[in-house]
């Protein structure tokens, strides 16, 4: 048993020496990018955390992406495939320990005493066979192909946890932009109720005065045509809004969810990141990370594929007691043991091996190619994301303006329609004026707040100075 211990031994000395590694060690691919975001015009000193969400100051929201985050079935399937990509390492890692196997065999054999060769005197025809061993069998690792195939594990381990970043933050996005909709149609109702209840003030107006013969039946028509389209308006967004309420049951797996009416424009705006934003802060994106660790997994694959071209040594050996019978089983004189050693080298293989390193290699290419496209979606989703919060923040102003107007011009074309100086068409058109002013201030909000959301996760969820 001394022995078995001792082949132990050397097999593992031998996974650790010095051995070559054949294929590419990892460089990350170099690339061109700017340094800075020209649209960035906040003030330094800007920090963001990881629930980036809270910002909002809106206990609704918290609790819609908490429970997003938690019951979501795209997040159960995240953490199952971190599970499976950590078995998978564990798998990969045992290989650098040799396997012991416990063996025990036991037989009753009846030997033919007319056979062509006869047994010696004295040796009996039943016999026992009672067989109870340790065996191993370890590969040397001479040209790093189990260390390549760990270095590739560990590598989709880790990318398979920025999955799950990834998964969270575009599933907290999209919670917070579902909920930011409904609000938007919860304001639009509102103000679409309204008008809904001007128009029947003005419809009651004009019937009473086609009654008394000062109203004619086309401005009776008109009146009853805005009215209709302002009652059609209003089942449109009921329907829309509860289509966005479904919705934010399937993200937050409750399927049965009824939200209340809220208000959008109470909502704080987030502040733009600090002026000139490094680039490399969208080294925190977790997808380009992910990107990155496929990359490192693909590049370690190149060494697996180089690897089977080459020779393989492997140590094998076994050590026990074998005995005809129980009772001797034990004795010193019943121990057997035997090492040995495997060499295998390929002669002819008609380009297979090679082929599975073209091939290991133009994976490698291809995810080169992803992971520069996935840097070059970051630049372009952080840009435009600041471009939409810069200006629809510059045209809330001018909204308000507009919208001011338009109810002082309804104002005026009703004393006017009133006194009888103009025809209810004046009226008509600044009623869908004042309407439509009205819906722009609540949807250009609704794209700030819902511009803010992109761009904390275009920045992998925050930033700091």
């Amino acid at each position: 048993m001394n022995r078995a211990g001792a082949l132990v031994a050397l097999c593992a000395c031998a996974a650790t020496t010095g051995c070559m590694m054949v294929g590419p060690d990892y460089r990350r691919p170099s690339m061109d990018l700017p340094a800075a975001f020209e649209e960035s015009k906040a003030a330094e000193g800007a920090l963001i955390s990881a629930q980036w969400w809270k910002l909002y100051a809106d206990a609704r929201l918290d609790e819609l992406i908490a429970a997003a985050l938690e019951r979501n079935s795209d997040v159960k399937l995240a953490i199952a495939r971190i599970e499976e990509a950590d078995a998978n390492l564990r798998e990969v890692g045992a290989a650098f320990l040799p396997e012991i196997d416990l063996g025990a065999v036991g037989s009753r054999q009846k030997v033919s005493k007319t056979q062509a060769v006869p047994l010696f005197s004295g040796f009996p025809s039943i016999r026992n066979d009672i067989r109870l061993a340790l065996s191993t069998s370890f590969e040397i690792d001479f040209w790093g192909r189990l260390r390549r195939g760990l270095e590739a594990a560990r590598a989709l381990e880790v990318s398979s946890r920025y999955a799950k970043d990834v998964v969270s933050l575009s599933l907290a996005g999209l919670t917070a932009q579902a909920y930011f909709s409904l609000l938007s149609l919860d304001a639009q109702i509102s103000l679409t109720r309204s008008t809904l209840k001007s128009r029947d003030e003005a419809l009651e107006l004009v019937r009473r005065r086609a009654a008394g013969g000062i109203a004619s039946d086309l401005e009776l028509n008109q009146a009853q045509s805005a009215r209709a389209d302002a009652s059609l308006q209003l089942r449109e967004l009921q329907r829309q809004r509860a289509l966005t309420e479904h919705q934010l049951g399937i993200l937050t797996g409750r399927l049965d969810i009824k939200m209340a009416e809220g208000d959008l424009l109470a909502l704080p705006v987030p502040p733009l990141p600090p002026a000139g934003l490094p680039s490399s802060l969208l080294e925190r994106r977790p997808d380009i990370a992910q990107a990155e660790q496929q990359l490192i997994a693909a590049n370690a694959q190149i060494g697996v594929a180089r690897a089977t071209m080459f020779p393989t040594v492997s140590l094998t050996g076994f050590a026990g007691v074998q005995s005809r019978s129980l009772a001797q089983l034990l004795s010193s004189d019943s121990v057997i043991w035997g090492p040995g050693f495997g060499l295998t080298v390929p002669i002819f293989d008609w380009g297979r091996f090679a082929a599975r390193t073209d091939a290991a290699v133009a994976r490698d290419h291809q995810l080169v190619a992803s992971y520069q496209k996935s840097i070059e979606t970051a630049f372009h989703e952080v840009a435009d994301a600041l471009s939409t919060s810069r200006e629809s923040a510059e045209s809330e102003e001018d909204l308000q303006t507009r919208a001011e107007a338009s109810r002082n011009a309804l104002r005026l074309a009703q004393l006017r329609y009133e006194a009888g100086y103009s025809a209810f068409l004046e009226v008509l058109d600044a009623q869908r004026t004042v309407n439509d002013a009205e819906l722009a201030i609540v949807r250009n909000r609704q794209v700030r707040l819902s511009s803010s959301v992109d761009l904390m996760k275009a920045l992998g969820g925050g930033w700091t100075p």
